[in-house]
């Protein structure tokens, strides 16, 4: 079949695809040779995410001296690694092509205010994905970079006699974000990424959960409350009773509260780009949209069953995952269609992140799996 030549001059033009690529998949980094090269890696890994293609693997490290370091409390993702933030406050950093562990960063020691208080509560890569911002229960934030020394800089050193414990950190490339538990009046903390400055604390949520902040200093209790950053110069928050949107443009401006009538299911929230997804107590999943609020889909997380097993969520830009009763399941987000459920049965898990090429968890029996859906992982069998 003859091809116009206009046609072939246009597909050919690079700028047309580096457009596609951006808008499609909110790309804006060539990691292939043209953008044309980008484009179809990207539409090959979407179809692998949809239909299940992926390879699996467990991770494997062995520096481990406190038995509490075994337990991984959060998993962040860049497109070149896993940073695995554990108990005893050591960040892991495993590289996704080989999946081998290159690095354990630590924090400076400091005197222990509670056996977890040098948990690590949150994990950010930030310039160009070279360095690492990790915080802990006790408020201190640290800067490793990923080809610098072991022993990571201390950035914020916290206080949690006047904030509370730091129960959640997130950031992007402008902000770092905090959610404490355990002073009234303090939930929120927003550093500028750029000064390693505090340019705001204040907020009410997690004041009724002040006593359980406190605990998670000392034992393993459920989690108190999750935050996100949004595409859209937000964060969204919540507990187990409330959700709220606040402007990180404008520290202290709330967009959206919410009282959740139904309670919420904390370690099911995440965000990706401008879309929010929760799951409330009788295990109903709602994907929405931060700016509006307006529902994009729901469905029934417990449709198979397992009502009152415990649930992890993560969520990329077009499917949700929900682990429960130790089985992974993925639910495209657009309509709220469960696609499948993941062939390995991995346990109840402590943490659950995806991206949009590949889903990391940390199961209870301290075991770390990696999925691949990236553009090669046709040898990975398709799941059932």
């Amino acid at each position: 079949m003859q091809v116009c030549s206009t046609w072939l001059a246009v597909s050919r033009w690079d700028a047309l695809w580096q457009r596609l690529t951006r808008r499609i998949w909110g790309r804006t980094h060539l990691l292939h040779a043209t953008w044309r090269d980008e484009f179809i890696y990207w539409h090959r890994t979407a179809q692998n995410f949809r239909s299940g293609r992926s390879t699996h693997a467990t991770l494997h490290f062995d520096d481990v001296d406190d038995p509490d370091g075994h337990t991984c409390r959060c998993l962040t993702l860049s497109d070149r690694h896993l940073a695995c933030g554990f108990a005893d406050g050591a960040v892991r950093l495993f590289e996704l092509s080989t999946r081998n562990h290159l690095r354990t960063f630590h924090p400076h020691p400091a005197n222990r205010l509670g056996h977890f208080s040098r948990a690590v509560s949150g994990i950010v890569f930030s310039n160009n994905n070279t360095t690492l911002v990790f915080a802990t229960l006790d408020g201190d934030i640290h800067v490793a970079i990923i080809n610098g020394p072991a022993l990571a800089d201390t950035a914020h050193v916290g206080s949690l006699v006047d904030d509370g414990t730091l129960v959640d950190f997130t950031g992007c490339g402008r902000w770092w974000v905090g959610l404490h538990a355990g002073a009234p009046g303090r939930a929120f903390h927003i550093w500028d990424s750029v000064t390693q400055l505090p340019i705001f604390v204040g907020g009410s949520l997690t004041d009724p959960e002040a006593v359980m902040g406190w605990h998670m200093l000392t034992e393993v209790t459920e989690f108190v409350g999750r935050i996100r950053v949004t595409s859209q110069e937000s964060a969204v928050a919540c507990t187990s009773s409330r959700v709220m949107v606040i402007d990180l443009s404008n520290p202290g401006v709330v967009l959206f509260d919410e009282e959740a009538r139904r309670g919420l299911i904390v370690t099911s929230a995440d965000v990706s780009d401008d879309a929010y997804i929760s799951v409330d107590g009788r295990g109903r999943a709602r994907v929405r949209r931060v700016d509006t609020m307006e529902d994009v889909c729901r469905f029934n997380v417990f449709g198979g069953g397992g009502g009152g097993s415990r649930v992890m969520g993560c969520m990329n830009r077009g499917y949700a995952l929900m682990c429960v009763g130790g089985v992974i399941r993925v639910w495209e987000v657009e309509h709220g269609v469960l696609l499948y459920p993941f062939g390995e049965r991995i346990g109840e898990v402590n943490a659950l992140v995806a991206n949009e090429t590949h889903v990391a968890a940390a199961s209870s029996d301290n075991t770390i799996h990696l999925w691949d859906f990236g553009a090669g992982a046709g040898a990975g069998a398709e799941a059932e």
